[in-house]
């Protein structure tokens, strides 16, 4: 497990038992006394920026992975934004030069702290001062961000590659819009190599899920900061619709947890298989 003075969970050995390492960086529940008191809105209006309970499905399929969980909720501080992401929408440290092109997210509110909650509109009631957004980005998104990076690493070390699995869920996608129980991200074959993903669409297909690539999930920052393919490290993100796993409500976890973690297990299982398979060709590539 993590310090307390972490902001997140580990779970599995620090010396990686397996070339996967599991990431969960959206379902925290934690809304620390601060952040209510900023709010505009009901603490309950928070709960569409949540992977609502992914992580009780991604502990249900744990093995002996390492695995990091964040605790602290997604409001507080978006793990899957970088550290420039700063919306000047509301953070008084947004340094408008320094930031990257303004991406369609941090344009309608998900920046780095996320300012828009959809069909409920702006969340808070004050601006943030710079240095309290610095200090979430110290004490909170780079020890996560660093502890994946050491756990890749040290997975790389041992198994010649590493995979890292970014756990998500998303709300059900309309038929008319394509619509996939799980979506795969890999930043348009940027983040991992074709052989990954080919074996979880291969798992997703065997049990009748459909299954999608890119769209309309294709990664995050945590994919861009983690993933290096041409040094043996790679990284999907995997988003996994709630209605499959969590009750007719989409709050608590329902009748399709157990199928949906045996499902998440048999996928985990196949990116293992894969990379112990041929792991200096797949680090080559």
């Amino acid at each position: 497990m993590a310090d307390i003075a972490l902001s997140f969970d580990r779970y599995g050995d620090v010396e990686p038992a397996s070339p996967v390492v599991l990431s969960v960086p959206h379902a925290g529940r934690d809304y620390p006394l601060v952040l209510r008191a900023a709010l505009r809105v009901p603490v309950a209006a928070l709960l569409p920026l949540e992977d609502r309970h992914v992580d009780t499905l991604a502990l249900a399929a744990h093995g002996r992975e390492t695995m990091f969980v964040q605790r602290v909720a997604r409001a507080w501080i978006d793990l899957n934004r970088g550290e420039r992401e700063r919306d000047p929408g509301i953070d008084d440290g947004a340094n408008r030069q320094a930031m990257p092109i303004m991406s369609a997210k941090l344009r309608g509110g998900l920046g780095l702290v996320p300012r828009r909650v959809s069909g409920v509109g702006e969340i808070w009631q004050r601006r943030f001062e710079g240095e309290e957004v610095t200090a979430r980005i110290v004490q909170d998104h780079r020890p996560y961000h660093a502890a994946l990076a050491d756990a890749l690493a040290r997975a790389r070390a041992r198994f010649g590659v590493a995979v890292l699995l970014d756990l998500h869920s998303m709300p059900s996608i309309a038929p008319g819009e394509g619509a996939a129980g799980i979506v795969l991200g890999d930043r348009f074959g940027r983040s991992a190599a074709a052989r990954f993903v080919h074996r979880l669409e291969t798992e997703c297909m065997a049990a009748g899920i459909a299954c999608a690539l890119n769209a309309p999930y294709a990664g995050g920052h945590i994919l861009d900061a983690q993933a290096n393919p041409a040094a043996g490290i790679h990284a999907i993100q995997i988003e996994i619709d709630r209605a499959l796993y969590l009750d007719a409500a989409l709050d608590r976890p329902g009748d399709g947890l157990a199928a949906t973690a045996s499902l998440l297990r048999r996928m985990i299982d196949a990116v293992v298989d894969e990379a112990l398979a041929a792991p200096a060709a797949i680090a080559a590539e």
